[in-house]
């Protein structure tokens, strides 16, 4: 994992208005949890943290503030929707040989069996490490892996340190069989025979409907 050593401005001015004046200043509004204190509130450099956050949610950030050096994780981040620049962010107060649990990236790796698809339902992966040593990324092998098996998270290789904290047997990612233009045209035709049929039925069926009431109606009244 990264770690970032940030200049922390002490904030005492709240609310919409004070927000807008700091991020025109090109820099964030940030408020600090953690360890039974009171929340504080900070001001960050914007380009500083948005190149921190921008390939690593974990990152650790060592704020440098009036009161001395405070490791901290993210724990919120707000982004403007269109334009993506950081809104605001919650970090969360950690100390060194501090276990926390957060969810880090999963990337594929290798390649799957020819005539396959590879369909990765989760993209996270939640574990438990020291707040130090936090993993950026976190990898799995897909490599020959055929049509019909899956991978799931217990089949990560966690580093020494990291422990899992979900269900292992939550399914990553499933490798799927890649339906070939032919079988695609036979279930198609099938499909559209069965519709035929189904149509030929229900014309049957009317007709003999129209035929009980025609022959009732032709019936002499008793």
């Amino acid at each position: 994992m990264s770690e970032v050593r940030i200049a922390a401005e002490p904030r005492t001015e709240f609310g919409k208005g004070p927000s807008r004046r700091i991020r025109r200043a090109n820099k964030v509004p940030a408020v600090l949890y953690g360890h039974g204190e009171q929340p504080r509130h900070f001001t960050l450099p914007g380009h500083e943290l948005m190149l921190a956050l921008k390939h690593d949610a974990n990152a650790l950030l060592t704020l440098q503030t009036e009161d001395g050096d405070q490791l901290a994780l993210p724990k919120v981040i707000v982004r403007d929707p269109i334009k993506g620049h950081l809104e605001h962010v919650d970090l969360v107060a950690v100390r060194k040989g501090e276990r926390v649990t957060v969810e880090v990236p999963v990337h594929l790796t290798g390649e799957a069996a020819p005539e396959t698809l590879v369909d990765q339902q989760t993209m996270t992966l939640t574990v438990t490490a020291d707040a130090t040593a936090l993993p950026d990324h976190l990898e799995l092998s897909i490599a020959g892996k055929r049509a019909g098996s899956s991978l799931s998270a217990g089949d990560v290789k966690l580093p020494a340190g990291t422990e899992l904290a979900q269900d292992p047997d939550h399914v990553i990612v499933a490798i799927l069989g890649v339906v070939s233009e032919e079988q695609l045209e036979a279930e198609l035709a099938e499909a559209e025979a069965e519709l035929a049929e189904e149509a030929g039925e229900a014309a049957d069926g009317d007709k003999a409907e129209g035929d009980d009431a025609e022959a009732a109606s032709e019936t002499p009244a008793g």
